[in-house]
């Protein structure tokens, strides 16, 4: 009995792939494609890494908060 398998394409597929991209975007435009999605994943990158990162104003906004709750239960 076969089985269908679904991975990443192989060496002869990728060829195909590649020839597809070319005649869909011709050579001239393949650089400037391929360097706006280099930018744009750096851009990407580079926003993932600003929204794990904790920002100083949040921790003063916390002391701020937790100076006030400690002045009012006085």
């Amino acid at each position: 009995m076969n089985t269908l398998a679904i991975g990443m394409p192989g060496g002869p597929e990728l060829l195909v792939i590649v020839f597809i991209i070319l005649l869909l975007f011709g050579a001239k435009k393949l650089p400037e494609l391929s360097r706006s999605l280099g930018k744009s994943l750096g851009e990407f990158k580079k926003g993932q890494e600003e929204g794990n990162e904790p920002d100083a104003e949040d921790d003063i906004e916390k002391k701020e908060i937790n100076s006030d709750s400690s002045d009012k239960s006085k």
